[in-house]
């Protein structure tokens, strides 16, 4: 995990790094600490600022060579945008900006100058910077046996005036975006490695390291004895079995109530099954899993940092395959809660893993529900892929998870689940189907097939199709495509937030 240290200090040319970066708004300018960096480099800020080598625009990034005047043998300046749109954002692109610039010259520590002037506190910015650097700091590559990437960044430095409270949030910040990452490392797995049998073994590793962190593993006996036909039914035909991954995270001197439940899709590949996918990107299929990884990863962290919250997690892991045992359309199914499905798209096979998954979390006692999956195409049409889509039935509790989004980087957007749209998921033969053959509203139908199952109290659906993994860079602080680990501060920042409540 990436190492932390704050300095209080107005000399900043005492610090010794491979690099030494700061940020400046747009237009440009030198803030006190870096003033004092320029007088020890005999002016050459100053002199790129007035060549306009200095660019403040929103990724931005000019450097300098400080030719023995410092230790630190270069300096990077990372343009943030405007001042009054800064955001924190911002900083988490600039982070990546000179993640990028330090590694290509085999740095490994890099050292921040923080500006009060900034408007933004100053353990926000460390907070933004760090994860900034741990998400971009990330391989995809882990795989390749020729080229591969320099190091990653080691070591974090933060360097001003007043530094309280920067250290915590930056290790706090470190220890997310590793689990972050972790997520990220499941969902690039291929699916000839990363089966459901797998994914369970790492959610047992998890807990065998914390105290308080419980894990039980079903196998394809126990699912159907539960009378989940919804979810036995989507892996009968692969050679790999299906498992139901249920967490349990006991909080340090939390309440009885409230009880937060997480619920993972988790298809860790996905060829449609008999209602077979075109073959054109059918390889990106095996980060269907993206819910259920991020639910693990916010189980790791939420550990990690000794959330005091009670917490239920349950990942739905299987395999959509097409065989002789493969469910069909028209099968009709019956779900844990007793409700019937017609299948009229084995391709909407998440929801249906999904169902069983929130029945099962509810009774065993959350009272407030979130689930997590990368569900329809259609939320990539509406909100491309920085947003994912949020639905629910309960105003207060869908606010507190946007909150938590925007606080987080794990950006959310509500869309609506009007009662009008139920019409869609009606069926002439069962309770209801799975797919609907009007093309409207795909993402809205299926969260309110998702809402049948949820039961009684505050429910919420995040359909992160778009986030989850993305097909190309997205010109920020996810500067290649790949898995993103979207969930995982979010769903981290909500459990802080139910353990502060009464």
């Amino acid at each position: 995990m990436l190492k932390i240290s704050a300095t209080s200090t107005v000399d900043p040319s005492a610090v010794e790094a491979d690099a030494i970066a700061f940020g400046v708004t747009d237009p440009p300018k030198l803030s006190k600490g870096a003033s004092a960096l320029d007088d020890v480099l005999e002016g050459r800020l100053k002199s790129l600022l007035s060549s306009k080598e200095i660019k403040g625009g929103r990724g931005k990034l000019a450097f300098t060579h400080t030719h023995g005047l410092l230790s630190t043998s270069r300096v990077c300046v990372a343009g943030l945008g405007k001042a009054n749109q800064l955001d924190s954002d911002a900083l988490r692109t600039a982070a990546a900006r000179v993640v990028a610039s330090t590694r290509a010259g085999s740095g490994s520590r890099i050292a921040w100058l923080l500006d009060g002037a900034l408007g933004l506190g100053v353990a926000e910015q460390a907070r933004a910077i760090t994860e900034g650097t741990t998400i971009a700091s990330y391989d995809h590559g882990a795989w390749k046996t020729v080229d591969p990437r320099p190091s990653a960044i080691e070591e974090l430095v933060f360097v001003g005036e007043d530094t309280d409270g920067v250290a915590a949030a930056a290790q706090r910040a470190a220890e997310v975006c590793t689990w972050v990452n972790h997520a990220r490392r499941l969902v690039d797995s291929p699916g000839n490695e990363l089966t459901p049998v797998v994914l369970a073994e790492d959610a047992e590793n998890l807990a065998a390291q914390h105290d308080r962190l419980t894990c039980m593993v079903w196998g394809p006996d126990q699912i159907e004895a539960a009378g989940m036909g919804a979810f036995a039914a989507v892996g009968q035909g692969s050679v790999n079995e299906s498992r139901m991954i249920v967490m349990r995270w006991q909080g340090p001197e939390a309440p009885a109530e409230p009880v937060l439940g997480l619920v993972g899709k988790g298809i860790t590949f996905d060829t449609g099954g008999i209602s077979i996918k075109p073959s054109s990107r059918m390889a990106d299929m095996k980060g269907d899993m993206a819910g259920a990884a991020a639910v693990l990863g916010a189980m790791g962290a939420i550990a990690a940092l000794d959330i005091s919250a009670n917490i239920i997690a349950v990942i739905a892991a299987s395999e959509n395959m097409p065989d002789g045992e493969a469910y069909r359309p028209g099968d009709i199914l019956t779900a844990m809660n007793g409700k019937t499905i017609e299948v009229t798209n084995t391709d909407a096979e998440g929801r249906l893993v999904m169902a069983d998954a929130l029945t099962y979390c509810r009774e065993q006692g959350a009272t407030h529900l979130v689930d997590i999956a990368t569900l329809t195409g259609a939320i990539v049409t509406a909100l491309g892929d920085f947003y994912a889509g949020l639905m629910g039935n309960d105003q207060p509790w869908v606010d507190q998870i946007a909150a938590a989004a925007e606080a987080s980087g794990d950006h959310a957007w509500q869309l609506p689940l009007h009662s009008t749209y139920r019409r869609h998921i009606g069926s002439t033969y069962a309770d209801f189907k799975n797919s609907s053959d009007l093309r409207q509203a795909g993402s809205i139908y299926a969260a309110s097939f998702l809402s049948e199952f949820a039961g009684s109290g505050p429910w919420a659906h995040l359909d992160i199709a778009g986030t989850g993994h993305l097909d190309r860079s997205r010109d920020d602080y996810f500067t290649e495509a790949g898995a993103t680990g979207y969930g995982v501060r979010l769903l981290v920042e909500l459990a802080a937030s139910m353990s502060k409540e009464p």
